[in-house]
C-alpha cells in the first residue's frame, strides 16, 4: 500500500476536525442563549444551571473517558464517544424548557469529555517530543475554530429554519466524523500508510522514561508531575468557559447587541484563540532553539507569558466601547489558548503514551471543577454586580496557576521531566 508523506500531520488534522465539530455542538447553546431565554422563558441563573449540567457531566467523565480510551484504544474509543456526543447534540433540538435542555446538556458533557484526552493521546502516539507542542497547538486550534464557526453557522440556521434545526445540524455532522475516524485511524506502529522513515522518526524521538508496566491510576494522580499539570488547568479553565458560555449573553445584556451583531463579532475572540494556540505551539521550539531553554522550561516560559497577557481581559469592565471589550476578549482568547496548548503538551511530555489519556482526563476534571464553580458564580452574581468584577478575577487566576506550575516543576526530579532538549 502506498505510503503518505507526513502522515502524522494528516492525523492531527483529522483530530482537529473532530475537535472543531465537538466545539461547534458545544458552543451552539451560548450563541442561542439570548433567544432561548425568551423562547423557553428562563432566567440568567437558570441558564447558569443549564451550563452547569454540561460542566458537571464533563467534569465527572473526563477521567473516565481518559481511562476508557486507554483501555479501548484510541481508534474505537474516540469514534464511540464522538457518535454519542453527536446524538446528544441532536437531542437539544427537542428541548421544551430549561430543565429538559439542562438534561440534554448534561448528556452532551458526559460524552464530549473524551475529546481532549483522546487528542492528547494521539499527540503522544504520533509525534516526537520536539514536535508535540506544535501538534497540540494545531489540534487545540480546533476548540477555537469550532467556537469561531458557531455564531455565523448557528445563527444562520436559527434565523432561516429555527433554533431546533440549528441544534440538530451542529449535532448530526459529528456522526460523519466518527465514521471517518474509525475507518482511517491506526497507531503509528500499525498504520499501513506510514513510511518506515516517519515511523522511526516518531518512535526514536519519544524519550519516554523506562517503565516496568503501566502505572496504576493512583500512582499517576498522586505524582507531583500530575499536579504540575492539573493545578494550572484548574486556574486557567474559568477564563475559557466564561468565553465559551457567556460572551454572547454578555454582549446582549451589557453591550446591547442583537443576534446579527453577535454573529458578526462574537467569533473574533476565538479566531485570536486559534492564533494563540498555534503560535504558542511554535513558541516552545523557538525558545529551545534561540534561547537554549530545555524542553519543559520552554513550555513553562510560554505559560508565564500567557498568564501576564490575561491582565487584558481582566480590564474589560473598565472600557466603555463594546469594540474595546471585544478587543480585550481577543487578547484573552489568544493568551488562554497559548497557555492551554503548552500545559496540555506537558501531559504528553511527562507521562508515558499509555498513561496520557488517564493523566489528561484527571487533569481535565480538575480544570472543569474550576470552570464549573466560576460559571455558577457568574450566574449568581452577573445580574447583581455586573460582569466587570468577575472578568477581573480571570487575570489573577492565571497568574496564580503559572506560579504554581513554576514551583511544582522546580521541585520535580530533572530526569522525570526529561529537561534536556530533544
Amino acid at each position: 500500500m502506498k505510503t503518505i508523506v507526513g502522515l502524522r500531520w494528516w492525523i492531527i488534522a483529522l483530530v482537529c476536525v473532530g475537535t472543531i465539530l465537538n466545539y461547534l455542538a458545544r458552543n451552539s447553546l451560548s450563541v442561542l442563549a439570548p433567544e432561548l431565554k425568551e423562547t423557553l422563558h428562563f432566567t440568567t441563573q437558570q441558564y447558569s444551571y443549564v451550563v452547569a449540567a454540561f460542566q458537571i457531566g464533563y467534569t465527572i467523565m473526563q477521567p473516565v473517558c481518559g481511562i476508557l480510551v486507554d483501555i479501548l484504544g484510541l481508534r474505537l474509543g474516540f469514534a464511540l464517544f464522538a457518535a454519542l456526543w453527536s446524538a446528544a447534540g441532536v437531542m437539544h433540538g427537542f428541548a421544551t424548557g430549561w430543565l429538559s435542555l439542562g438534561a440534554m446538556r448534561g448528556l452532551l458533557g458526559l460524552f464530549e469529555a473524551a475529546a481532549i484526552p483522546s487528542g492528547m493521546k494521539a499527540v503522544a502516539e504520533w509525534f516526537p517530543d520536539r514536535q508535540k507542542s506544535v501538534a497540540v497547538g494545531y489540534f487545540n486550534a480546533g476548540t477555537s475554530l469550532g467556537a469561531v464557526l458557531a455564531p455565523p453557522v448557528v445563527i444562520f440556521f436559527s434565523l432561516r429554519f429555527g433554533w431546533q434545526t440549528a441544534f440538530i445540524v451542529t449535532g448530526a455532522v459529528g456522526f460523519i466524523w466518527a465514521a471517518a475516524w474509525y475507518v482511517l485511524y491506526r497507531s503509528p506502529r500499525a498504520h499501513p500508510r506510514i513510511s518506515d522513515h516517519e515511523r522511526a522518526l516518531i518512535l526514536d524521538g519519544q524519550h519516554t522514561p523506562a517503565l516496568h508496566g503501566k502505572r496504576s491510576t493512583r500512582e499517576v494522580v498522586t505524582s507531583r508531575r500530575f499536579w504540575a499539570i492539573a493545578l494550572p488547568r484548574f486556574f486557567a479553565e474559568p477564563a475559557w468557559q466564561t468565553f465559551s458560555f457567556w460572551i454572547p449573553l454578555y454582549l446582549a445584556t451589557e453591550r446591547h447587541m442583537d443576534l446579527k451583531q453577535i454573529a458578526i463579532f462574537a467569533w473574533l475572540p476565538f479566531l485570536a484563540a486559534d492564533m494563540g494556540g498555534i503560535l504558542g505551539g511554535y513558541l516552545s521550539p523557538f525558545l529551545m532553539r534561540h534561547f537554549r531553554l530545555p524542553l519543559v522550561w520552554s513550555r513553562v516560559a510560554g505559560v508565564v507569558l500567557g498568564a501576564f497577557m490575561m491582565i487584558g481581559p481582566a480590564c474589560i469592565g473598565l472600557v466603555a466601547s463594546p469594540y474595546q471589550a471585544i478587543a480585550l476578549f481577543c487578547v484573552g482568547g489568544f493568551a488562554h489558548q497559548m497557555i492551554s496548548a503548552l500545559v496540555n503538551t506537558l501531559a504528553a511530555d511527562v507521562f508515558d503514551p499509555q498513561e496520557v489519556g488517564t493523566a489528561s482526563g484527571f487533569a481535565g476534571m480538575a480544570a472543569w471543577i474550576g470552570g464549573l464553580g466560576f460559571s455558577l458564580l457568574v450566574g449568581a452574581l452577573a445580574d447583581k454586580v455586573g460582569y466587570g468584577p468577575l472578568f477581573a478575577c480571570l487575570g489573577a487566576f492565571d497568574i496564580v496557576g503559572a506560579a504554581l506550575l513554576v514551583w511544582l516543576i522546580r521541585g520535580q526530579a530533572r530526569n522525570d521531566y526529561r529537561i534536556a532538549s530533544a
